[in-house]
């Protein structure tokens, strides 16, 4: 890891100039703004938010990388000349903060205060993301706990976050953590230099009143439009916290969902242990095997347990017996399928092993009786620990089936029978038009799969299955025999569960661990949720997504996908922060649900409160009780306006503070946030808003690495916002995180950081001698010169393509030409001058460099604008730069004596090495120009056009071909060796361009003029020892060809 820069006295100088410009901005108010008053002139405005950070802990630098392209956007569109908007609110919904504080209460009632914890060995320390989480309570079992070292109490995790010890115990009480840590939040981002306009902050919940009054709003309006509904679903469900347990409540698995199964319920008729005997005395015994394909049921030939496994005997809420794994049970007794909600009663334990040659009668199978037989590659850890076997259409079964039926020893080994097992083959039962009625069989020999354990392979052929067989294939057996398999999935489905041979069965994708510590089942339960997928609604929320800017396609796709599957979304739940359902105050809004359109809330909230928990009134004063459902409407839909007591002129303010304001021009965030929080963002747009209020854009960003790892406490890879100011200053900071322009992850380095302390230093260091000595530079009265020309030629480009990535949030690409490329020019140029740059330009420059450098790098170029260059007011409320015409003709020019000058060098140095003898003074260098192309050439552009097709832009003829006919032109063989190599490089730059005019443009510029204007120059880079150097015009019969000067030495 790179270590902070030896000596600090560039990055303190920074810092200081820091604090002065940030009270410069808080005194100028640089950053609040307002809607234009009903008769001021109309000013194109610009809003961007970015989603509020939840109030468990310090901001690190995974915030400010994201926040950093909201806030790099706002310092542009300020240039732009519009108002800009960059509001900041902070989000404390939800339980992980209530969670924390109860844990912690107890600690100090069990413990004591200071507590006096048990001595025990110490956890290992966590590995985090990105920052410590104070509301991430870890849970170790066995092995892990004996091992463990570390923060295992809420009192220490408070301790590792630098909290005092006579502090904590006011964290007991959730309300203290919303009063704590918010102002340390707007303390790090002032001093990161965020362009926010803080009096329009705000904290969510019930403690917010008027925050309060407006979720409560958003929530009746969602209901009365039928968005919000009632009933029993299945979702992710914490026991431990006894409610659902959504995206924010989750240490792990956020975006997890859950995976429905059809679970087939395979009666048990014999064999088994003696156990097994007593269990089916006077009960009906099932194995639960759970599947994704229940329509593949006919092909059944036996059963797969996992020898290893351990299972268990379970009662049924019918009084049946179902047999499957402990964690399997578990998510049954959530779904109505135990006797009792949440309770598992278990009757009997067994090893995989026993299991295995059960006879078994199968629903829809063709075989009478089949067997339960050993799979090396079922897991517990999915479904039910019990797998049905169906070789005709899965790889893996066929593989597994074939190894028992060939391999002797394998069934001796588990004790299998052979007549378990030989008479059993595969069952057509679909019919595919690429791998015929058996897929499986086809499939794994074409991919020459040789076992059961062949994972990748089998993981490829289970793939091609599938996809062939739900999408192409045709039931060709049993009642649906001729459909479609995909048009009879469900219908076969619904026949096994009324004939009471199947059950609907759900449990997590992935595991899932809540806040507190368990691990997630998927419950069946009575909930308010949002219909997120409803048809028409989903249909609505396309149309605000085609008419969006996403800026990388792979955001646009995952908003596609998501829009696809998603669908009925838990809104409530009973423990927590945050605001009550107005129609039923037993539930609280989840922390996802209320954080959907609070980016109208920004446009009027300084109206209503004057600090971030609303305990005091803003501008508007106005009361909390007085923000009813139809101020909220007037001011938000445009509805009537209400019988209300608040002032007319306030109303009307609020309203067009809103009006224009909206709609959001920019939201940045985290592309893992893309199947939740974002796509619940525009579902509830279209739902309140007219569609000329729908969000016009979401830039979405990966994760950042810190010094190309992962940030990690434990390691100490990691940085907390303030940390990093402290170490390298806002603006090195800034600089550094100008990096992930599309949507991959992004690295933070540290070497990157202490680089831009020096380039940042370096730059102020030159701005004060252009301003402070001008005697080092020539007259401003001067005219300029070839080299004057290029540089400002150099500086409108800069000014273009840094235009261009700024419009496309292209930072990183901004700064490559906004300052790397133009500093490099800029000292390009002193170079080519000796020093002595054109006063002129020497200021526009720095001008320049400072408007295209002050979104990214906000107080080091405030400070050299005012304070430097002397002007009066913030570089904030000044103009991006002209974009004036860019001559080309003069950079190409450039180009071409740059190269003839390297070209010149290389030529001597071969005519040296021609003579070992020591030259001491050479002659003459005579530097041959042509005044065209010459005839040989000319010709070969003339056959090349005749084998070229204008319409499709391609050769007709191979290079074979070509070379042949120029052999017979007289006038194309003049040019000797030479002809067949110009001939393919024409060619290749044909090809590039699609365009054979190419091979007649003239050169832009006149190559004599430039190098006789140049002289003096080019003598300057040459041997000291070349006496006399001359230009002419190459004889007519030369080979000498434009752009590319030929060379004659003398020497003595």
């Amino acid at each position: 890891m790179s270590s902070a820069p030896k000596s600090t006295a560039r990055r303190d100088r920074l810092v200081a100039i820091e604090r002065e410009i940030q009270e410069y901005w808080d005194k100028e108010k640089i950053f609040e703004t307002e809607a234009p008053g009903k008769d001021e002139p109309f000013v194109e405005k610009f809003m961007g938010t970015f989603p509020f950070p939840y109030m468990n802990g310090r901001l690190h630098l995974g915030h400010s990388f994201s926040l950093s392209k909201l806030e790099f956007a706002t310092g542009y569109e300020r240039l732009r000349g519009k108002r800009a908007l960059l509001p900041f609110g902070f989000h404390c919904t939800g339980m992980p903060i209530k969670a924390c504080a109860d844990k912690l209460k107890r600690e100090i009632e069990e413990y004591g205060n200071p507590p006096v914890f048990p001595k025990e060995v110490v956890e290992e320390e966590e590995e985090v993301n990105e920052n410590v989480d104070p509301t991430k309570i870890k849970k170790k079992h066995g092995k892990a706990l004996a091992k463990s070292s570390g923060a295992k109490y809420q009192w220490d995790i408070m301790l590792s976050l630098g909290i005092p010890e006579s502090e904590i115990p006011k964290f007991a009480e959730s309300e203290y953590w919303l009063q704590y840590f918010p102002p340390m939040a707007i303390e790090d981002l002032k001093r990161f230099g965020l362009k926010a306009d803080w009096r329009r902050s705000f904290i969510t919940t019930d403690v917010n009143p008027y925050f309060d009054s407006f979720v409560r709003w958003q929530f009746n309006k969602l209901k009365e439009a039928g968005k919000i509904k009632f009933g029993k679903r299945y979702t992710i469900y914490s026991e431990k916290d006894g409610q659902p347990c959504m995206d924010h409540d989750r240490q792990s698995g956020e975006g997890v969902g859950p995976q429905e199964y059809t679970i087939i319920l395979i009666k048990v008729v014999g064999g088994g242990n003696e156990k097994m005997k007593k269990l089916m005395q006077g009960n009906k015994v099932y194995l639960a095997a759970a599947t994704l394909r229940p329509e593949t049921m006919y092909g059944q030939t036996n059963c797969w347990i996992g020898p290893d496994i351990e299972y268990g005997a379970y009662r049924a809420a019918d009084g049946s017996v179902y047999v499957c794994t402990e964690r399997s049970a578990k998510n049954m007794s959530f779904q109505g399928l135990s006797r009792e909600v949440g309770k598992v009663e278990l009757i009997e334990t067994f090893n995989g092993k026993e299991l295995l040659g059960l006879e078994l009668e199968a629903p829809l199978a063709e075989h009478k009786i089949i067997y339960s037989l050993p799979m090396m590659s079922v897991s517990a850890k999915k479904g039910t620990g019990v797998v049905t076997c169906v070789p005709s259409d899965s790889p893996d079964d066929y593989a597994a089936l074939r190894d028992l039926k060939q391999k002797e020893a394998l069934r001796e080994k588990f004790g299998i029978k052979a007549e378990w097992v030989i008479p059993f083959e595969p069952i057509p039962i679909i019919e595919t038009p690429t791998y015929g009625n058996v897929c499986a069989k086809v499939i794994v020999e074409e991919l020459k799969i040789t076992s059961q354990n062949d994972r990748p392979k089998l993981d490829l052929a289970k793939e091609l299955a599938y996809k062939e067989g739900f999408y192409k294939g045709k039931i060709i057996i049993g009642e649906y025999k001729g459909e479609m398999v995909s048009e009879v999935k469900v219908k076969i489905r619904q026949e096994l569960i009324n004939k009471g041979t199947a059950l609907i069965y759900y449990e997590p994708e992935k595991v899932v661990m809540s806040r507190s510590g368990d691990e997630c089942v998927v419950a069946l339960v009575d909930q308010w949720y949002v219909d997120y997928g409803e048809e028409e609604w989903r249909k609505q929320t396309e149309e605000c997504l085609r008419g969006m800017n996403c800026y990388h396609e792979e955001t646009r796709n995952k908003f596609i996908s998501t829009l696809g599957w998603l669908n009925q979304w838990a809104c409530s739940r009973s423990y927590g922060l945050g605001s009550r359902l107005p129609w039923d105050e037993q539930y609280l809004i989840e922390s996802l649900s209320d954080s959907t359109i609070y980016m109208a809330f920004y446009t009027i909230s300084h109206y209503l409160q004057s600090n971030v928990n609303g305990s005091e009134m803003g501008i508007g004063k106005i009361k909390p009780e007085q923000m009813t459902d139809k101020v909220w409407d007037y001011i938000f839909c445009n509805k009537e306006c209400p019988e209300t007591d608040i002032n007319k002129e306030v109303l009307e303010k609020m309203k067009r503070e809103f009006e224009y304001f909206y709609p959001l021009d920019l939201r940045v965030s985290g592309k893992d946030l893309v199947p939740n929080h974002l796509t619940f963002f525009l579902y509830n747009h279209t739902a309140i808003f007219e569609d000329k209020y729908w969000p016009k854009a979401v830039r979405a960003n990966g994760h950042l690495k810190l010094n190309g790892e992962k940030m990690s406490k434990s390691t100490g890879n990691f940085l907390t916002l303030k940390d990093a100011i402290d170490k390298f200053s806002a603006d090195a900071c800034r600089l550094a995180l100008a990096v992930g322009d599309q949507v991959e992850d992004a690295n933070f380095e540290e070497s990157n950081a202490n680089a831009a302390i020096l380039r940042l230093y370096t730059f102020m260091e030159f701005s004060q001698e252009v301003y402070e000595k001008p005697e080092l530079f020539r007259s401003e009265s001067e005219e300029f010169n070839f080299h004057d020309r290029v540089f400002e030629n150099e500086i409108n480009k800069s000014i273009k393509l840094t235009n261009e990535a700024f419009e496309q949030m292209t930072f990183a690409e901004a700064m490559k030409h906004g300052l790397y490329e133009l500093a490099n020019a800029k000292d390009r140029y002193k170079d080519y001058v000796g020093g002595k740059m054109h006063y002129k330009l020497a200021k526009r420059f720095v001008l320049v460099q400072c408007l295209l450098l002050s979104p990214i790098s906000s107080h080091i170029t405030e400070y050299i604008y005012r304070n430097v260059m002397g002007y009066s007011s913030s570089i904030l409320n000044a103009s991006f730069p002209e974009i004036s015409q860019i001559d080309d003709s003069i950079l190409i020019a450039n180009e071409f004596l740059q190269s003839t000058i390297t070209k010149i060098r290389q030529s001597l140095e071969k005519e040296l090495k021609k003579t070992k003898k020591s030259i001491p003074v050479i002659n003459s260098l005579t530097i041959l120009v042509a005044k065209d192309f010459p005839i040989w050439q000319k010709s070969i552009f003339d056959i090349l056009s005749s084998f070229y097709d204008k319409n499709s832009n391609l050769f007709t003829a191979e290079m074979d071909v070509i070379v042949k006919t120029i052999m017979k032109s007289e006038n194309a063989k003049k040019g000797g060796k030479l002809a067949v190599p110009f001939t393919s490089k024409m060619k290749k730059l044909v090809d590039q361009h699609g365009d054979i005019s190419i091979l007649y443009k003239p050169l832009p510029f006149n190559e004599m003029n430039t190098l006789v204007e140049n002289i003096e120059f080019i003598k300057s880079k040459m041997d000291s020892r070349i006496v006399n150097v001359s230009i002419e015009f190459a004889k007519d019969d030369a080979t000498t060809v434009p752009g590319e000067p030929d060379l004659s030495w003398s020497f003595k």
